[in-house]
């Protein structure tokens, strides 16, 4: 699966998650946890990979179960002494499910269960995309979905993109738009700390 595919399944998931266990919106530490996590196996392996050719494919430690849970784990450890139990529990949702969510793509695709994507190092795969760069490759692909929009070409693969995006988007929407709306209350209360700092400056200076 692609990072963005892998984000939209760990915010719809904890965003599920919530409405089920805390009958509430995600926060927005909460989301942006999960969305980070969700997309931290290949921030960690493909450039390793791809940029640096220390491991044989973008399949290595950041997808390894042996290095996922204890991650996980200690996140999640680490968020409770921090008070903050919720973000924990959604950093570790978002990293674990991107590992299976990998070999199911590739089962989708391949029609094989490709276990050995998340079994590193006792497993390990070949990739045929080392050394072409990480972000040459993304830039590659990028530029041709956006020749395939501009044609009026679109594949049944990037139909279901498209839309499961839009279906994320509006359910982000109905969550109250969690990171942006905390983002946004913030600079609301700097600029009104500002205007009182400003005008009571203004107050408590002498006449003249």
């Amino acid at each position: 699966m692609w990072p963005w595919e892998h984000a939209i399944v760990g915010y719809l998931a904890y965003s599920l998650f919530c409405h089920v266990v805390y009958r509430e919106s995600p926060g927005g530490l909460e989301a942006f946890a999960v969305v980070f996590a969700s997309v931290l196996p290949d921030l960690i392996d493909k450039p390793l990979a791809w940029e640096y050719g220390v491991f044989g494919s973008g399949y290595a430690l950041g997808h390894s179960i042996f290095f996922a849970v204890p991650l996980s784990i200690v996140v999640g450890l680490l968020a409770r002494q921090a008070g903050r139990p919720r973000a924990g529990l959604a950093f570790g949702l978002g990293y674990l499910l991107h590992l299976p969510s990998d070999v199911l793509d590739a089962y989708a695709r391949n029609g094989v269960f490709q276990y050995e994507l998340m079994l590193w190092p006792v497993e390990t795969t070949q990739g045929s995309s080392q050394g072409q760069g990480f972000m040459m490759y993304f830039m590659q692909l990028f530029e041709g979905y956006q020749s395939d929009l501009l044609a009026g070409e679109l594949s049944t693969y990037l139909w279901i993109q498209l839309g499961i995006g839009l279906f994320a988007f509006v359910v982000w929407l109905y969550d109250g738009a969690p990171v942006l709306r905390e983002c946004l209350l913030g600079a609301k209360r700097l600029l009104v700390d500002l205007r009182r700092r400003a005008f009571g400056s203004l107050e408590d200076s002498p006449e003249r």
